[in-house]
């Protein structure tokens, strides 16, 4: 879906109407072009007090009825994964982080928790010399559910999970 938002006016709000467009945000990369654009727009108005009136293809932390969250302008830079694992990243945090900070804390993409849980456990080694007699009562639920505080989890768009660490 496109990054875009539906710019109209405080004047004209006031006067009873939602009279606007859609402005492409991938189309209008920068802060600059956009609200050149946006004033555009209205450019029947004195000095236009712009209002965003709704907005789609972008996460909810960047828009503001009546301002846009400078993020969204790196956000647009990003690829369509980058672009996801923020917006999980948002939707269960919120917050005002940095890009690279989200980025900084994923820790990847897995079918579940306990999919996690069993490769940490494995990268770690911990099992490695142990017989597996031994090594079928370690307890992974425990041990997961102790990991869970270091960690946010959010749904993946395509199914699983992304696992950020918290810092």
């Amino acid at each position: 879906m496109a990054a875009q938002i539906y710019v109209g006016t405080y004047g004209k709000y006031n006067e009873g109407s939602i009279a606007g467009a859609w402005v492409s945000l991938d189309e209008h990369d920068t802060e600059t072009a956009f609200y050149a654009a946006a004033k555009a727009l209205h450019k029947n108005e004195h000095d236009p007090e712009l209002m965003f009136q709704d907005f789609e293809g972008f996460p909810r932390d960047f828009y503001g009825e009546s301002y846009l969250d400078k993020r969204i302008w790196d956000w647009l830079e990003l690829d369509d994964d980058e672009r996801e694992i923020v917006a999980a990243w948002l939707e269960a945090n919120g917050g005002t982080d940095s890009l690279d900070y989200i980025k900084d804390t994923y820790a990847g993409h897995w079918d579940s928790w306990d999919e996690y849980v069993y490769q940490c456990v494995d990268d770690a080694g911990w099992l490695e010399n142990v017989p597996d007699e031994v090594a079928s009562y370690f307890n992974y639920e425990s041990y997961g559910r102790d990991l869970s505080y270091d960690y946010t989890v959010a749904d993946a768009d395509a199914g699983g999970i992304h696992v950020f660490r918290k810092q």
